[in-house]
């Protein structure tokens, strides 16, 4: 019997290049949709891209989720066991001046999705959330059970606003759907607009780099390899058999936080060269803390994110020196 292929939704981004990735090692099946948004360089996910393309297994699709007739089209040619959501708008600080794209990739997508999952009976749907919901939450760490009824940027509100539509697919539908709260991915093939890329970047390049909050701001950071084997787990494990609606949300964070001063002494040292300096306020949207408590992880997968910086920073440094004497005409 043949095993129906995964949908990964953002599969020319970071985390869904990564996933895709994995799935076809794993000798799954994968179709991925991307749309190429000029957010960041289109030139980095079109590399993504068309690795995975090179790759047995894969089949790529240029489609835009918010085109509700592009997605039932799509699910009406495939027949998907899981699905993994991770096609998003991200960035606390872009939705201030371009909030209309939040709208439409991460609220009128992620219905779109929802609504063909649950009409193809979809075994499992699983979709990235955010530790921003946690908002300015001062309990630490993190927990699924902590309040989050009041964002403080529009990027984490939709991502909210998607766990509660999921919430409410599964109450009326029994679409099985899983959460995941990201806490600030990294590693190779990572996002420009993060902060160890443009830290790694113009630490090499002997410019300044801007370091908010006199380094003193704490992120629990999170390796990409953590973040997918998390997913794989997650993917396989649908929610089910208790009390309430089969929907869940689940914690992913490297658990060992550190502030920005460990991060740039680390990238110092793989580089081996000093950053030069520039101080400025914490951002509006940005939070000083986050840390996630992922024992709810553990006790349901059986897995704790374990990469440490010291490891995960020089692994990144190594690839980004790599890939950028690589390149030619592309600016990223």
């Amino acid at each position: 019997m043949t095993v129906p292929p995964v949908l990964v939704t953002g599969a020319a981004g970071f985390i869904g290049y990564h996933l895709a990735e994995r799935l076809l090692a794993d000798g799954r099946a994968v179709v991925g949709i991307a749309r190429f948004s000029p957010y960041y360089s289109p030139a980095l996910k079109e590399a993504r891209f068309s690795r995975l393309q090179a790759q047995p297994g894969f089949r790529g699709i240029r489609l835009d989720l918010a085109d509700p007739v592009a997605v039932r089209t799509l699910f009406a040619e495939h027949r998907f066991a899981e699905v993994a959501h991770l096609a998003a708008q991200p960035g606390v600080r872009h939705a201030l001046t371009h909030p209309e794209q939040y709208g439409a990739d991460n609220l009128t997508a992620f219905l779109n999705v929802i609504e063909a999952c649950r009409h193809a009976a979809v075994r499992h749907l699983v979709y990235a959330s955010s530790s921003s919901v946690y908002g300015a939450n001062r309990k630490l760490p993190f927990s699924e059970d902590d309040p989050v009824e009041q964002p403080i940027s529009l990027y984490a509100a939709t991502k909210r606003a998607n766990e509660l539509m999921a919430h409410s697919y599964g109450h009326l539908f029994g679409l099985p759907t899983t959460g995941l709260r990201f806490f600030t991915v990294y590693g190779p093939w990572g996002r420009p607009d993060m902060a160890i890329w443009r830290f790694t970047e113009r630490i090499a390049r002997d410019e300044p780099i801007e370091v908010a909050a006199g380094g003193r701001v704490v992120r629990d950071f999170t390796y990409v390899d953590d973040v997918v084997e998390g997913l794989v787990r997650v993917l396989s494990d649908p929610p089910g058999g208790g009390k309430g609606p089969p929907s869940r949300v689940l914690n992913i964070g490297g658990d060992r936080p550190a502030d920005l001063d460990r991060v740039v002494a680390l990238i110092e040292a793989a580089l081996g060269t000093r950053a030069i300096r520039r101080d400025i306020p914490l951002p509006a949207g940005d939070v000083a803390e986050t840390r996630a408590d992922t024992s709810r992880l553990a006790a349901q997968c059986g897995f704790i994110p374990a990469t440490p910086l010291e490891i995960g920073i020089p692994r990144f440094v190594e690839w980004h020196v790599a890939f950028q004497r690589g390149l030619t005409s592309a600016t990223l």
